[in-house]
């Protein structure tokens, strides 16, 4: 009963503080995501706050981690487009380019920072705290999104392309890491301002070489079975 009751407890911190974060995000952006502006919208004090939170970093994780509600909720609509699993693994990534370039920064935060942990283990904790977010989605979904190691989703999304004879085994781990260097490569360039590109002109080009990279992979014979295609625009 004391354990269940300290387990309340500390969702209930959670929530006040991630609330909070939320909104600093919300009010003032990430780039000015601070302890103290957390601890005092929350009503609480600065070192209240690292009772819960390693690091500024882990919280700044978890807050962002809300933001992704839109894109959770979409992506099973955009996997519904697909006929099979690689046209449901190339529009899983249009879902995927359309929400993280909408807020790169958020994603960065999610995907390419260091959080000094292991992601794994802060999304696990995330999920077990706000197992609501979760509800709804398809199983399919849920194993993508707890694995959070980006390549690894991949493969595990793609793996049932090859007992569908579009892929060789041996070519699912290089696609995986290939296609997510693409959007590493591209988020890079929007968040250090290396190239003036829009939101849809980092979607399209990133959406671009992302299909060009899986129909080298995909075998002659079954090419024409991929009804889904995206071309390069000028910029």
């Amino acid at each position: 009963m004391v354990d269940n009751r300290k387990e309340i407890q500390r969702a209930r911190m959670w929530r006040y503080f991630l609330d909070a974060a939320t909104e600093v995000i919300e009010e003032d952006g990430i780039d000015h995501f601070t302890i103290r502006k957390i601890a005092n919208k929350a009503g609480f004090t600065s070192s209240t706050a690292y009772n819960y939170f390693k690091d500024l970093s882990h919280l700044k994780f978890f807050a962002a981690m809300r933001f992704m509600s839109d894109y959770l909720e979409e992506l099973p609509t955009y996997l519904d487009k697909g006929n099979n699993t690689v046209e449901k693994w190339l529009f899983s990534w249009e879902c995927f380019c359309k929400h993280s370039f909408a807020q790169p920064k958020i994603y960065s935060v999610i995907f390419m920072d260091n959080l000094g942990s292991i992601p794994e283990e802060l999304l696990e904790h995330y999920y077990q705290i706000y197992q609501n977010d979760l509800i709804g989605l398809q199983d399919e979904v849920k194993d993508i999104i707890m694995e959070h190691n980006f390549a690894k989703r991949s493969a595990l999304f793609i793996q049932p392309a090859v007992e569908e004879k579009f892929i060789e085994e041996d070519d699912i781990e290089m696609i995986s890491d290939m296609t997510l260097l693409i959007w590493k490569g591209m988020m890079n360039t929007i968040i250090n301002k290396r190239r003036n590109y829009s939101q849809e002109e980092a979607m399209q080009m990133t959406l671009y070489y992302v299909y060009e990279s899986v129909m080298k992979v995909i075998k002659p014979e079954k090419r024409n079975e991929i009804n889904v295609s995206y071309s390069k625009i000028d910029t």
